[in-house]
């Protein structure tokens, strides 16, 4: 399998969730401006959309949407316990869970990195993350992860929106089951191991 990532995007989920689930997945970076890869190749020819990340099945199937990427390399190695089993209860708050973050906090980030934003919405863009987040600090009291205690691809998801506050200036302290969870992700083995892979630590 192929999944085509940009460092720090949202593609880092899908990532960390490949990790997490011992599978055998060839990065390929993409730079999301320019829509080529690293070869000169024309990342269009494979995803239209031109977005990461977009995987790239064994049978040359490609998959786009990071929710759906993560559900499916979590369905390959369903000892992972990284997505409960579909048809579940579980599985359908799991899905909840992926939903309200690419919509509300995923979206909700978009305005704060495009330049074209006019400066006086940017403060409304950053108050209704800040409502939207005070939702998630509430459903993490008393939990380690979203779902309880095992971690998930929605926790993937979530750690990877959640990092990108710092470069847009969305205060994230006044939430402290958030600063814990992310602090309990952030230690995770593999969720280190993705970070370094795409240069985000050392």
């Amino acid at each position: 399998m192929k999944l085509y990532f940009s460092p720090g995007a949202c593609s880092l989920s899908p990532h960390i969730t490949a990790l997490e689930a011992g599978l055998d997945v060839t990065l390929i970076k993409v730079d999301t401006k320019t829509k080529k890869l690293e070869d000169g190749s024309d990342f269009l020819a494979i995803n239209p959309k031109g977005q990461v990340p977009t995987l790239v099945l064994d049978d040359g199937d490609v998959v786009t949407e990071g929710p759906v990427i993560a559900q499916i390399l979590a369905d390959l190695a369903p000892a992972s316990n990284l997505a409960p089993g579909n048809g579940t209860k579980a599985r359908y708050k799991l899905q909840e869970w992926l939903n309200f973050i690419t919509s509300e906090l995923h979206k909700g980030y978009s305005p704060l990195f495009k330049p074209t934003t006019p400066d006086d919405y940017k403060p409304v863009a950053k108050a209704q993350l800040a409502d939207r987040y005070a939702f998630v600090d509430g459903k993490l009291a008393g939990k380690k992860y979203l779902l309880g205690d095992t971690f998930t691809v929605a926790d993937a998801y979530l750690f990877t929106v959640s990092n990108w506050a710092k470069f847009v200036g969305v205060d994230l302290s006044a939430f402290g089951n958030l600063t814990a969870f992310m602090a309990r992700v952030a230690e995770r083995p593999q969720v280190q191991a993705a970070l370094k892979a795409e240069g985000l630590t050392k």
